[in-house]
């Protein structure tokens, strides 16, 4: 890791220290209950017109309360801004991007979406998205942490405000890690090879009654299908899809190792075979009926509902998962391979402005910026990012957050804390093109190419070979790495 680029590790996670240190995903997860309401302090203003005006927003299940939180939030927001009402339309993890592909195809999106920050360059590109950097004022900037809203940054633009900021990790076992002699505290501490991670998990494959207690499952279907890949390279030398001097990353043959390495845990019998079809949902509910050691990829908010789920089987509450058993959640790192440095996956979702094919007025900009700071900052983002065990990344999201009461696990705390210290910084400096292509051979090259390799259905030479092609046809042989 270059000295510039642990400076702005390091930078992130002392930003974000003082928060509560983990995250929600976008959306593969099963996140716990609700934590109360969602009254907001005033937002700041950004224009002075008393013009009635609406303000739409597609929003998915942020957290297991949030959606049904949105009549009070569209209430809340109405009474700070009596002319203003904002208009929430839900939407499930599942169809959110067909649902807003649709839209903004049709020239007219949404004011408020809540995706990805790794999604802005792929609508930036096609011209449908709002720089709010002119809308903004000082005092909501300043209400941010910095790090978490770089990453709503693509070049001098700035395209929304950040709700969370989220490490995506993995989670173990507490009983069944011990009982197979992994000691899991110094995986927390120190990190851990993939060659590590290998044995320990084949450790943790146990027979039981005919059945197979996997030692380790990680969700590849529907929503998930980028994720096991995309997080396991982070560590094996490629933190970014780019290099710092712009060459597509995935051509390396560092990526080739990480192929190689998703094929041998499944021929190990550490993994199930039937991994692609394990979608968010089996995989969780796997975990919680003691069908598997480790789970991932694992977010901050497991360990809430693994708790959550815990009180009911001891309460004898039939709304408990269907033959799960009582889990102590361990927040895990992912493994390093070779000799490379161990780099985490930090994610950002949150609010980003989109525009139609008709210019808003300046009236409606300001608007859509105060209702994206609005569900972005105090109690709002305070109750979801607590339901989530999310980081809480504005001063007044904190404060709000001061009187709910946590139950976190210490370790586990500490744990993301030193993920933070690795993890990937928000990369800006790629151009909006280079993102939207880079998208564009994910979804057509690496996604369909990983369901094959996960099936059997080819080898990791080929997929290597594929993605390689892709890449070059994308950004030319200059464009891409060789080694």
């Amino acid at each position: 890791m270059t000295t510039k680029r642990k400076m702005t590790a390091m930078l992130l996670a002392l930003t974000l220290a003082t928060g509560s240190l983990a995250a929600c995903s976008s959306g593969n997860n099963n996140p716990p209950a609700n934590n109360g309401g969602t009254t907001n302090g005033p937002a700041e203003s950004g224009g002075s017109s008393d013009a009635k005006d609406t303000i739409t927003a597609l929003l998915p299940p942020v957290s297991p309360a949030y959606q049904e939180n949105f009549k009070q939030m569209e209430e809340e927001f109405n009474k700070l801004y009596p002319n203003l009402t904002l208009k929430i339309e839900p939407a499930s993890w599942e169809d959110m991007t067909q649902k807003l592909d649709t839209q903004v195809n049709a020239g007219s999106p949404p004011d408020l979406a809540f995706i990805g920050s790794d999604g802005i360059s792929k609508y930036a590109q096609m011209d449908m998205l709002m720089d709010i950097k002119d809308l903004v004022t000082p005092e909501m900037v300043s209400d941010f942490d910095e790090a978490p809203l770089e990453y709503m940054k693509n070049g001098d633009g700035l395209y929304g405000f950040p709700a969370y900021m989220e490490v995506h990790a993995i989670g173990g076992n507490k009983q069944y890690m011990e009982e197979a002699g992994i000691d899991w505290k110094s995986v927390q501490e120190n990190g851990w090879t993939y060659d590590e991670f290998r044995e320990a998990i084949k450790s943790g494959t146990v027979q039981q009654d005919g059945n197979t207690r996997y030692g380790f499952v990680f969700a590849t279907a529907g929503v998930a299908s980028k994720d096991y890949l995309a997080i396991l390279v982070k560590n094996a030398g490629m933190p970014s899809p780019f290099t710092e001097d712009l060459k597509y990353a995935y051509t390396s043959k560092n990526y080739l190792d990480v192929l190689k390495a998703i094929r041998q845990m499944i021929d190990d019998g550490s993994m199930p075979k039937e991994l692609s079809s394990v979608d968010a949902g089996k995989r969780w509910n796997m975990f919680l009926t003691g069908q598997t050691m480790i789970t991932g990829k694992g977010l901050a908010v497991f360990e809430n509902s693994a708790n959550k789920n815990n009180e009911k089987l001891k309460a004898g509450d039939g709304s408990a998962v269907a033959d799960s058993i009582e889990v102590d959640y361990i927040v895990l790192p992912m493994p390093s391979f070779g000799d490379h440095d161990p780099v985490s996956y930090a994610v950002v979702d949150g609010y980003v402005a989109f525009r139609g094919k008709k210019e808003p007025t300046d009236e409606h900009k300001a608007n859509v910026v105060k209702a994206a700071y609005f569900l972005a900052s105090g109690n709002v983002a305070a109750t979801t990012n607590s339901d989530l065990f999310a980081a809480h990344i504005t001063k007044s999201g904190r404060e709000a957050a001061a009187s709910i009461e946590s139950n976190r696990n210490p370790d586990n705390v500490a744990a993301v804390e030193r993920m933070l210290e690795h993890a990937a910084p928000a990369r800006p400096d790629i151009p909006v093109e280079l993102g939207a292509q880079a998208i564009k051979v994910e979804n057509e090259t690496v996604i369909p190419r990983l369901q094959a390799l996960l099936a059997g259905e080819i080898t990791p030479e080929v997929m290597y070979e594929d993605v390689k092609k892709a890449a070059i046809a994308a950004f030319g042989e200059d464009g891409v790495v060789q080694d």
